[in-house]
């Protein structure tokens, strides 16, 4: 079985990511999104509310498993038995980050790394772009699924991710 894995925080998930995550579908046999718990850091959405979004949004792909982590990726990889990362790329400053991000999860455990161009349509579009938008009032739509627009308007108040 060809497995592999898109990790992120997803805070909120976008349809950008969901480009991504829907392509990898069609390339494997199993695909696990991978929400990224991080102590440190207070998102807009915890972990749990993130999960139970991309389980939605992603329930028309039968192949494709909604997971949580926390530490490092080579480790959850390795204990689920995932020899692919799938990451998406969105720019030149994308490629700088994810290539060294790459190159050491190699050096660690051997763990691949491949990159997919973003739609272009997508290629400006990141979470914390969108929650920016959102908290200003700002139209999103066209954006985020429905879900998401929806729980943005609930975080920010019925004027903020205006549209739909």
């Amino acid at each position: 079985m060809r497995r592999c894995v898109c990790p992120g925080s997803f805070d909120p998930v976008t349809y950008g990511h969901l480009d991504v995550v829907e392509r990898a579908s069609g390339l494997y046999d199993e695909v696990v999104v991978a929400v990224l718990f991080n102590v440190s850091k207070k998102g807009l959405f915890d972990v749990d509310e993130r999960m139970e979004i991309l389980r939605d949004v992603t329930e028309h792909l039968g192949n494709v498993r909604i997971q949580s982590f926390e530490g490092l990726l080579v480790d959850f990889a390795s204990q689920n038995d995932i020899p692919v990362v799938i990451r998406g790329l969105r720019a030149v400053t994308d490629f700088d980050y994810e290539l060294s991000m790459a190159q050491m999860n190699h050096r660690l455990t051997g763990l691949e790394t491949f990159f997919v161009a973003t739609n272009p349509e997508y290629s400006y579009l990141s979470s914390s772009l969108v929650k920016e938008v959102a908290s200003h009032g700002g139209d999103v739509s066209g954006l985020v699924p429905k879900v998401v627009l929806e729980r943005l308007r609930e975080r920010f108040g019925s004027e903020s991710s205006a549209g739909a």
